[in-house]
Order: C-alpha cells, then structure tokens, then sequence
C-alpha cells in the first residue's frame, strides 16, 4: 500500500526539529497538557498582524497610517503583560510599528493575498501554511513575512528559513506564477532583509522537509500503536523514548516547561513579559 501522505504546517516541521517532546506535547497528546501563561511578546505580534491584515482589507481611500493606528488600538491584545502600564507603553509602541509601516507603503498597490493559506504537495508531505502577505511584482510573487521581536535580522534568517521556502512554492503552484523572493519586514527597525531564491534551492528546503516529516510521521505512528496497545494507558516507556527533550536555552520560554523536569533543569524560567526586553 501506498504511504499516507504526512499533513502537516511549516511550524509543525519545525517543532519536530526544536524538540520531539514539545512536538508529542503541540500535536499528539489528548488532552494535551496544560500550558503555561500566555507570552506578551506574542500579544505584540499578534495584535500588529491582525491590525495589518485588517488595513489591507479597508477600501483604498482608509488605507491610512491613522487607520493602522486606529485597527491597532482596537484589536489591542492584553495577555501576558505585567500590569495595564505595561499594556499601554507596549500598545503605544505597536502602533508607532503600524503607523510608521504603514507610511511607507504604497495603498494602490494591492497585495495578491493577505494572511492567505496555501498549499502543497509532495509524495511524501502535504503541507500548508498561513501567509502573512503575497505581492506581486512585475511577474513574479514575493512571499512577506511581518517580525516584531527584538532582534535584528540577517540575509541568513531569510536564506535558511523552512517555512518562507514552503510558502513560496505552495504560493507559486497554487496561483500558477513563479516565486523565488521572500522578504522579513521587521518592523521595530522598518528594515527589510530579502532573499532570492532559485529552483534549486527551493528544492533542498522541500527535501529537507520531507526528511523531517519522515521522522516525525514514523514517531506518530510508534505513539499510535503504543496507545492503542496500551489501551488509553499512559504510552510504554520506549514509545515515550521517540520522542525526547533537547534541552537549551528556549527551554525557559517552553509552553510545556512545567511537565518537563529536563526542560526546567535546562534554565529558569521566564516571565510572561520577559521577551519584550523591558527593564525590571
């Protein structure tokens, strides 16, 4: 019999690759275990996507940085942060990020897609993911990724991302034009770090990936088995030995860090609001 095809999403992918037990925790477990609190810095991230995609879906003539102020402020996500005082600096910075984007685009130019899901596959993957925008420019596409996090970001971040390269080829089979470029916009910054890519190398991040999903998709179906054998018991212990902590650094930011004694052996933990780089 022919394979099954393995689902799954870019982010899927990549939690594999970071750590087999968070993988086990996101995507196997029911009922999957208890996270911890949310992250502010992701509120962050949140709240200026959504305010962007919504400014593209206004009519052209809304299409204002006072608008992107304005879907900001609304949508304003207030998980995660230590009090109301840091909600509001934090909220106030995210929409000068909308405001000052905002400034520099071109309203007339009207993006092919916008927080778009594409798709695509393999003989051995089916896979999909959310874009956050798709240009088209003269006659190719280019995949745009929105980062509102601290650090500032290289060619390299481009270059090497699994989850860009997916996106440009699922983009350019499911809307029949060529894509090769993808873009970060980072907006704390209002730089832009590029990457052309070609056939070839596009080709490798599919090959990578289907090499991920491989691994993962043989790890799925030891857990399986193991459960059904073991008949809704916790899994036996070589099963649970498919899938390992790695632990590092991102331990402490780890979702799943509470049950995972390697991941808190790994490092403290961090504070909800810890990633948005305030001063205590």
């Amino acid at each position: 019999m022919p394979r099954r095809l393995y689902t799954c999403t870019p982010s899927r992918l990549n939690t594999w690759l970071d750590c087999p037990r968070r993988y086990r925790f996101t995507y196997l477990d029911r009922p999957a275990p208890r996270k911890g609190p949310p992250w502010a810095h992701n509120s962050v991230g949140a709240s200026v996507h959504n305010a962007l995609a919504g400014w593209w879906r206004e009519p052209y003539n809304r299409r204002t940085p006072a608008m992107a102020a304005i879907l900001l402020t609304e949508g304003w996500i207030t998980e995660g942060f230590r009090d109301q005082e840091q909600s509001t600096v934090w909220r106030d910075r995210a929409r000068a990020m909308v405001m000052g984007y905002t400034s520099t685009l071109d309203p007339s130019q009207e993006p092919v897609g916008v927080e778009r899901t594409v798709a695509t596959r393999t003989s051995v993957i089916a896979v999909s993911g959310r874009v956050d925008r798709i240009d088209r420019r003269g006659d190719e596409l280019v995949i745009v990724d929105y980062k509102t996090g601290r650090r500032p970001l290289a060619e390299d971040d481009a270059r090497s991302s699994l989850a860009l390269a997916i996106y440009a080829v699922a983009s350019s089979r499911v809307m029949r034009r060529a894509c090769h470029a993808v873009e970060l916009h980072h907006l704390p910054t209002g730089s832009i770090v590029r990457w052309e890519h070609t056939d070839d190398s596009l080709a490798r991040h599919l090959d990578r990936a289907e090499d991920i999903a491989r691994e993962a998709s043989e790890a799925d179906e030891r857990y399986r088995d193991g459960r059904a054998e073991a008949g809704g018991a916790p899994v036996p212990a070589e099963v649970d030995e498919s899938f390992p902590a790695r632990p590092g650094p991102m331990c402490s930011w780890c979702d799943y860090r509470g049950h995972c004694p390697e991941g808190q052996a790994a490092g403290a933990a961090r504070r909800p609001w810890d990633g948005l780089g305030d001063p205590d």
